[in-house]
């Protein structure tokens, strides 16, 4: 005869649910100059790193182009059009499980005008 066991249905899997303390901050950083980026990101890393911070990236992301086009005369020659671009430089940092010394850091840091930052927690 079977056992209980044996006729028992399989037990169904099921996805590990992550340790609550898994939380990581992801900054978004954009600009219109990918120099002035660069030296921003690479200043927001250095703060990090120096209080033990595991960091992710940073990632670029798509360059962003925004396109214009607008008459050159106002009147007759409605044909000769000029176009202007915008592009935005994107990219993403992660850092892995932050501590408070980080994010007072990072609420402290000065950073160029024309830098755009987005900070969230995940």
């Amino acid at each position: 005869m079977a056992t209980e066991e044996t006729k028992k249905a399989p037990a169904k899997r099921t996805k590990k649910a992550e340790p609550a303390s898994a939380q990581k901050l992801r900054i978004k950083v954009r600009a219109y100059e990918h120099k002035v980026l660069d030296q921003s990101v690479r200043q927001i890393m250095d703060t990090a790193l120096r209080y033990d911070a595991k960091i992710a990236g940073p990632i670029p992301l798509p360059t962003e182009i925004k396109k214009y086009t607008v008459n050159r005369s106002t009147f007759i020659y409605k044909d000769a059009r000029e176009q202007f671009e915008m592009r935005i430089h994107k990219r993403v940092i992660d850092i892995l499980e932050p501590n408070a010394k980080v994010i007072e850091a990072l609420t402290n840091l000065s950073l160029p005008s024309g830098v755009t930052i987005e900070v969230k927690m995940i």
